[in-house]
């Protein structure tokens, strides 16, 4: 059986949940890829930090040419988070010849046309899946089986800690900073939560919706972009006496030649399917001329469902890694 090996870049959370995920589930993960995967060196400065996943130290490095530069290597998984280094390292490993995988919608919003462009020139697979929606699979599906469509509208909850704090806000008749407190405690909110409650990380996700499902690029600065930092109770109230919900919404439509895109907090109909999304989960509504509606739905975060997409992305280039070399010896 070939053998796949993994350079990995980044032991956090996410980092630690691909791990756990590989190894629980190993047996499946190999059976699909046709492969033996194995995470072989890991980049990560604190390596004395206690984790939940059976890393033999001998895996870590300090020195990211010990993966880029090991012929061994097959694979490099970007787990980082944050534009720089994640974007020059990728670029490094797609020049030493490296599959690449992402979760960082960041970098990939940022240098988009950058990294396919690097991807192309050096023949090699670029996957991010797991960087839009966390464990749920949108980027394939509208890259694969629903390729054939022309898309007209994509709108979408993409960031759990938003939906979580509006979820509270709503149900429970909270205020924003005692839920944002609330949600902080619990994990679901960084402790500088900028980039979440602004609208940030929605934007990020949009631009890459964008570019694969109508094939524009917008740089995330460029979306006009608001969160829910200013939502108050009233407001809430207001809507909910209306039959609404208030939710932070990702939206691109592409109507009778006319593209519009934006970021903000949306009134939605109780009877609205993204209405029902609750928590910390995600749901993305796309349009369609030939499929017409469809709705994904499921955890958009968190270590394990983050990471059973980014492994998913492995047994995809696993597979496409054996058929390669299937055919140069055929």
């Amino acid at each position: 059986m070939e053998t796949i090996k993994i350079g990995l870049l980044g032991l956090g959370n996410i980092g630690a949940g691909t791990y756990k995920v590989l190894d629980m589930n190993r047996a499946e993960i190999e059976a699909a890829a046709g492969a033996r995967v194995i995470i072989d060196k890991i980049l990560e400065k604190d390596t004395e930090k206690k984790r939940d996943v059976p890393v033999n130290p001998d895996e870590f490095t300090q020195n990211p040419d010990d993966i880029f530069k090991d012929p061994e290597i097959d694979v490099v998984v970007e787990l980082l988070g944050g534009v720089e280094p994640a974007t020059s390292f990728m670029l490094d490993a797609m020049k030493h010849k490296k599959h690449v995988i992402t979760a960082n919608k960041a970098a990939v919003a940022a240098n988009f046309d950058k990294l396919h462009k690097c991807a192309e020139e050096n023949d090699i697979i670029f996957r991010y899946e797991a960087g839009v929606g966390g464990g749920i699979p949108i980027l394939n599906a509208i890259t694969t089986v629903l390729k054939g469509n022309k898309f007209f509208e994509v709108m979408g909850i993409v960031n759990g800690t938003t939906n979580y704090i509006l979820t509270k806000m709503t149900d429970d008749g909270l205020a924003y900073d005692d839920v944002l407190k609330e949600a902080q405690e619990k994990g679901f909110a960084e402790p500088d939560p900028t980039a979440d409650v602004e609208g940030i990380d929605v934007a990020n996700k949009l631009t890459i919706l964008m570019a694969l499902m109508f094939d524009k690029y917008i740089k995330p600065e460029d979306i006009p972009t608001a969160g829910i930092s200013k939502i108050t109770k009233p407001q809430i109230e207001a809507a909910k006496a209306n039959g609404c919900k208030i939710k932070l919404l990702a939206i691109a439509k592409n109507t009778g030649g006319k593209f519009e895109y934006c970021v903000k907090p949306e009134l939605l109909k109780n009877d609205h399917p993204l209405a029902g999304v609750n928590n910390e989960f995600n749901a993305i509504f796309i349009r369609g001329n030939a499929v017409g509606d469809l709705m994904f739905y499921g955890k958009g975060a968190g270590p394990l469902p983050t990471g059973s997409a980014v492994i998913g992305d492995v047994i995809e280039i696993a597979k496409a890694i054996s058929l390669c070399k299937k055919c140069r010896g055929a």
